[in-house]
This record gives C-alpha cells, sequence and structure tokens, in this order.
C-alpha cells in the first residue's frame, strides 16, 4: 500500500487541456496524441498514489481578473464538456472550503490580491475538466480528494511565482497534503496549417520551457520575458509560475515525460516530486515584483 504524503505540496503535475485527449470528444483523433495521453495517464496516477487530500487545480479557463487571483468559492461544483460534444463526461466535485479561507484570509491580511470575490463561471472549465478525466481514470472511476479551483491573472510573473507560495504556506498551516496540477497548453502558433498558425517564437519558447520545466530550474522559469511569452501564443506559462512558487525552497525531482506537436498547440508533461527545504532555492530572495 502506497503511504500517504507529508503534510504541504506533494507530488505535483505539469498537463496540457485539449478536449481531442478525451475519447468521447476525440473520436479517434486522440491517438494522434497517444504519447501525450499515456504521460497524462501516468501523471494521473502520480498523483493519485499519493493520496492527497486536496489537489489545487491552476486553470487558465476559469474565472481570470487583470488585477486579482480568483479562488473559486463554496462548497463546490459541477462541470462537462458539452460545448466539445460530450455531455456525458461529468464531474461534480467538492471544494477545500478551509483551504481557499485560509489564502483569502492572509492575502486579505497583507493585501494580496486574491480571494474567492467575483465569481463569475462557477461550471468547471476544461482547464479543469480534462485533467479531472484522468485523475478519475487513475482512481477508479472516482475522485477522492477535494479541489482548490485557482485562476490565473494579468498581473506580474513574480506575483504569480508569490501565489505558489501562499498557497504551500496555506497548505502547510492546515496541515493538508497537497498535490497541484498545472494545466497550460504550450505555443498556439507551431504549424503553419495549424488553427492559428506559425509564428517563429513559438518553437522557441517549448524547447525553452520544456527543458527548463523538465529540470525543475525555476529560476530561469522567472525570467521569461512576459512580452515574447505572449508573441509565443502560450496558455500555460502563469501556471507554471504558480506550481514552481508552490515548490519554492524545496529540492524538487523532475522529470519531463512528453511533447508533442501534432495539432499546431504544444502538448508537455512533466512531474514534480518535492524533497527536503533547501534556502538555495528560494528563487525570490532579493527579487522584486
Amino acid at each position: 500500500m502506497t503511504s500517504k504524503m507529508a503534510p504541504g505540496i506533494g507530488p505535483s503535475i505539469m498537463v496540457p487541456h485539449p478536449p481531442l485527449i478525451v475519447p468521447q470528444v476525440g473520436r479517434g483523433q486522440e491517438r494522434e496524441i497517444a504519447p501525450t495521453t499515456a504521460a497524462f495517464e501516468r501523471a494521473a496516477r502520480f498523483v493519485v498514489d499519493a493520496q492527497p487530500d486536496t489537489v489545487i487545480v491552476l486553470s487558465p479557463h476559469t474565472t481570470m481578473y487583470q488585477d486579482y487571483f480568483h479562488i473559486s468559492p463554496g462548497a463546490g461544483a459541477s462541470g462537462d464538456l458539452a460545448r466539445f460534444g460530450a455531455r456525458s463526461v461529468r464531474f461534480s466535485v467538492e471544494y477545500d472550503q478551509e483551504l481557499a479561507q485560509a489564502v483569502a484570509h492572509a492575502a486579505d491580511g497583507d493585501s494580496f490580491p486574491a480571494g474567492t470575490q467575483g465569481e463569475r463561471a462557477p461550471a468547471l472549465d476544461h482547464g479543469t475538466m480534462v485533467p479531472l478525466y484522468f485523475l478519475h481514470q487513475a482512481a477508479g472511476g472516482t475522485l477522492p480528494f477535494r479541489l482548490l479551483r485557482v485562476g490565473l491573472s494579468g498581473l506580474s510573473f513574480v506575483m504569480h511565482y508569490q501565489l505558489g507560495q501562499r498557497l504551500a504556506q496555506a497548505a502547510q498551516a492546515l496541515g493538508r497534503r497537497v498535490s497541484v496540477v498545472a494545466s497550460g497548453d504550450l505555443s498556439h502558433y507551431l504549424q503553419h496549417a495549424g488553427p492559428y498558425g506559425f509564428r517563429s517564437e513559438g518553437p522557441v519558447y517549448d524547447a525553452r520551457v520544456m527543458d527548463v520545466m523538465g529540470r525543475a530550474a525555476f529560476d530561469e522559469l522567472l525570467q521569461f520575458d512576459e512580452h515574447a511569452c505572449e508573441t509565443a501564443g502560450e496558455c500555460g506559462q502563469r501556471s507554471f509560475l504558480i506550481l514552481a512558487g508552490c515548490l519554492d525552497g524545496r529540492d524538487v525531482t523532475a522529470q519531463a515525460l512528453s511533447y508533442q506537436d501534432v495539432t499546431g498547440v504544444g502538448y508537455g508533461v512533466c512531474l514534480f516530486a518535492p524533497g527536503d527545504a533547501n534556502p538555495a532555492r528560494r528563487f525570490l530572495d532579493n527579487k522584486e515584483a
């Protein structure tokens, strides 16, 4: 029997969220990204085997504000993939209200722009639903954990990293065993024949971010230029930065499982196993937002 992780942030993952990877949506097209599917299945088992109390999903497609990090409020939520032709793929989750309130309360106490105000889209978005599909499979048809759904913002990369630090602090303070799922596709500009066309910055971004995340070189992740990321058409950089912040000050064993560019959009999967405290990996020391 697999033993439970220690309180705080445990095994965590970086995954894409293409709806077509779900067979009920792809209807055969998912076979084109079979290596991504296999890596996603392995990543989901990596999380489920750790037996977390709570899974934090960082999604680019939930409620997003320019100057505020939104944490989904309430007791829980439901969602489906009906807009992608698969209404039968539906999940209901219980939110970790205590963790959400702890993060929001601490943020309010020192004027950090994060909390549960301003809910606009309570239904689970596809950036959350696709990871839940694989976690549900890995757990034998259940979702044996609570969820904390966190949105991104237009704030700086450093502030996304700082949000991750706050999530980790709250989890530790509550004695909560938490895994983090950083949901995000890479560049959308990888192929002339793709849905968004081609930009030379796209492949450059994808190669760099896969290298950096595969080494857990989070200091280098903080050095990415925000304008260059926008030009590359990525949607996951800020999710990855929050994940990195969650693992701040820890040794991390990382593994890049797969990368694919089949549809003109980059899909990357990585695993992160945090270890002991390491002050040398406190990457925001002496760095300003």
